[in-house]
């Protein structure tokens, strides 16, 4: 019996969930902790991921120890502290500061489809991956990352392309990842022998 179903994600234990939406074959690894974000079909994020505010595509790999949506301080005010915003941990008659995590909440990262991010990176917030990119393990992405693009170093610069411009295009134009369960299963021969470019003359017509 497959361990993954499209009824429920399996989290493993020790995680920390809230306010999350999660797709078809969805697996959350031990002690990870996700917050106010989605998973779409097929994404797993593996042990001590942190995730907030982020839109996960699908068949998005998540290495361990990976953040993603890493919130941010102020840094204009006199402190930069919890208690600016966290305050009612503090004093009995203070609130906390809602406009603050609201604009936390708003500033998303958006994780394409197909994408690989490596053990112990991070993903800050208001960066797109395009479909198929990478990121190194312990790489730190800035800025939007183009599709089938391998992203390395801190701040993460551009190494090489996962897939040449046209196969990449032709990739997203198949949107093989929108395929039902079923063509999947029929085609997993293929996308286990195939080179990208004989899978897309295969598969394109």
């Amino acid at each position: 019996m497959a361990r993954l179903t499209e009824t429920a994600p399996v989290i493993h234990p020790d995680c920390e969930i809230t306010e999350c939406e999660f797709g078809r074959f969805v697996e959350i690894g031990k002690g990870s902790r996700v917050a106010f974000s989605s998973f779409d079909d097929y994404s797993y994020c593996d042990r001590f991921a942190d995730i907030a505010n982020a839109r996960i595509g699908k068949f998005s790999n998540i290495a361990a120890f990976s953040r993603i949506g890493a919130t941010d301080h102020p840094l204009d005010t006199a402190s930069l502290h919890h208690f600016l915003y966290r305050s009612d941990d503090y004093w009995e008659d203070a609130t906390r500061d809602e406009a603050f995590f609201a604009h936390r909440k708003s500033r998303i990262a958006t994780i394409g489809h197909d994408t690989w991010i490596g053990a112990g990176a991070m993903v800050k917030p208001d960066v797109t991956l395009g479909h198929g990119a990478v990121v190194a393990a312990g790489a730190v992405v800035t800025k939007d990352v183009d599709p089938y693009t391998i992203v390395a170093g801190t701040p993460a610069k551009p190494m090489r392309l996962r897939q040449p411009r046209e196969i990449a295009d032709r990739l997203t134009a198949l949107a093989w990842w929108d395929w039902p369960h079923e063509k999947l299963r029929s085609a997993l021969q293929d996308f286990r022998a195939m080179k990208a470019e004989g899978f897309l003359e295969k598969y394109e017509s």
